[in-house]
């Protein structure tokens, strides 16, 4: 929690994560725009990173900005081992990790954030323990938005991220509606399957901040 009491010290009215960079080119974009957040995916995907690649990069990233393994029901000593190799200053957990496996992590000082991919009934913040929450579409990493409509979102005060088919042309419109704590993109910054825009990535933190 040290890491998001630093984080939230220096940012702006909403807090920005960037996720699944790979890339030189695109951590130094996302670092120069004002991320406060860059995730790299440790979980079978498209985005996913090796822990020397991960390890590389992350070490582009100013001290001020959060960095987050990403990971999906993988072995709590994988997790650990991944965490302490890359030096992340946060664990995401986006598959089906209890309440104990928040707790097991909780030891090694990182932020935990929790992702939920909302099916139905909107998961509430702090049920597992996390630090923060971040609501995502029922398929992560799709790329689809997710219907807000008549849903009860966390309140004012909670630490909670919106994801799920968010883009440069729509994250304000959801930041406005929406009022989350903050935002994340993967997908909507991308040009292909895995292969994000600078420009995308510039476009999507200013609107946010705009919006903001």
């Amino acid at each position: 929690m040290a890491e998001v009491a630093r984080t939230e010290a220096g940012r702006s009215s909403v807090f920005i994560k960037v996720c699944g960079l790979r890339t030189e080119r695109d951590v130094d974009t996302a670092v120069a725009a004002g991320a406060d957040a860059i995730g790299f995916v440790f979980a079978e995907s498209v985005r996913r990173v090796d822990p020397d690649t991960a390890l590389r990069l992350a070490l582009r990233v100013p001290e001020r900005i959060m960095t987050v393994g990403v990971f999906r029901d993988q072995p709590l000593d994988e997790v650990r081992g991944l965490i302490e190799a890359t030096g992340m200053r946060a664990a995401q957990l986006h598959g089906d990790e209890g309440s104990a496996y928040y707790d097991a992590l909780r030891p090694s000082g990182r932020t935990l954030i929790r992702g939920a991919a909302v099916r139905g009934d909107v998961p509430r913040f702090g049920e597992c323990g996390e630090d923060i929450l971040l609501l995502d579409a029922p398929v992560p990493g799709a790329g689809e938005a997710w219907d807000r409509t008549g849903v009860r979102l966390p309140g004012p005060g909670e630490m909670w991220l919106l994801a799920g088919g968010l883009d440069p042309g729509n994250v304000a419109d959801a930041v406005r509606s929406a009022r989350p704590w903050g935002v994340d993109v993967s997908s909507g910054i991308e040009i292909s399957r895995g292969v994000k825009s600078p420009e995308l990535i510039e476009a999507f933190i200013r609107a946010a901040r705009e919006a903001a």
